[in-house]
């Protein structure tokens, strides 16, 4: 559904609930910095683990110790920026279907797949974004690469892509709460899903890189961004279709779902 003739654009809705979750992020200022200080915290801890396994080897496949580092950044920064749109909002929906209030979302004059992923937004996880992206950026200055703006657009593309991609499976979990009464169980699985993306390309075989690579292609949400930094030399378009046609099949797909969900769904009052 359109907003009506006269009424506020999309943008000018997002605009409201973007300010209202930055008073809400800011009226609890210590909830704001203890978070910030747990996803830097945990971050650290995975540079301790590439310290820990880059001790005893030189190389995972082809991929460096500071090349493991710019990847482990990229999915720090795609994961936080889709924690920071889309999580909050999407973990919350099995709680809408399951008390009714999705009701409330369905009378507002607006589609309600955009007012239910976007309705709260996490300031916390842009900054610790940031944190990833200066890790990118320490990496690249490690491995004394300079990308080129040709470089750079690409990497941007395809970490706009990688969020969609993340958004859209965790939309799948979120949307089962349709079918089943509870599904906080299939949400907190989104992670572990998640975590495979940080780990290089090289390590993955067979049947589980195939579906992890196409079907649920998590393998490539961090791994084609860091490669484009990387490996100038190479011919980017093969990778960058493939991300392309995944983004757009999960998007359609969960377009898809969405709409079929809705149809499923029985008033809290009926």
């Amino acid at each position: 559904m359109q907003p009506e003739e006269g009424s506020a654009s999309y943008w000018e809705i997002y605009g409201i609930m973007f300010r209202n979750s930055l008073i809400r992020e800011m009226s609890f200022k210590l909830n704001f910095l203890l978070w910030m200080l747990v996803e830097v915290l945990w971050f650290m801890g995975q540079i301790v683990f590439i310290e820990v396994v880059f001790s005893y080897v030189g190389n995972i496949g082809d991929w460096t110790k500071w090349e493991v580092v710019l990847l482990i950044g990229t999915h720090q920064l795609i994961g936080q920026l889709f924690q920071a749109f889309f999580y909050m909002n999407l973990a919350n929906l099995p709680e809408l279907v399951r008390t009714g209030r999705m009701d409330f979302m369905l009378l507002l004059p607006v589609d309600t797949q955009f007012i239910v992923s976007l309705k709260q937004f996490g300031m916390d996880n842009v900054v610790n974004a940031l944190v990833g992206a200066g890790f990118v950026s320490f990496a690249l200055w490690k491995l004394a690469i300079v990308p080129t703006a040709w470089q750079l657009l690409l990497y941007a593309l395809a970490v706009c892509c990688g969020i969609l991609i993340h958004y859209c499976i965790m939309l799948i979990f979120s949307a089962a709460s349709f079918w089943m009464v509870r599904s906080q169980g299939l949400i907190h699985g989104y992670y572990s899903l998640f975590n495979i993306g940080r780990y290089p390309d090289t390590v993955f075989r067979g049947l589980f890189k195939l579906v992890f690579s196409w079907l649920i292609p998590v393998i490539i949400v961090a791994n084609i961004p860091s490669r484009f930094l990387i490996h100038a030399a190479e011919n980017p378009l093969p990778s960058l279709l493939q991300l392309a046609m995944a983004t757009v099949l999960m998007v359609g797909g969960t377009r898809l779902l969405w709409r079929s969900a809705l149809l499923h769904y029985s008033s809290a009052s009926s």
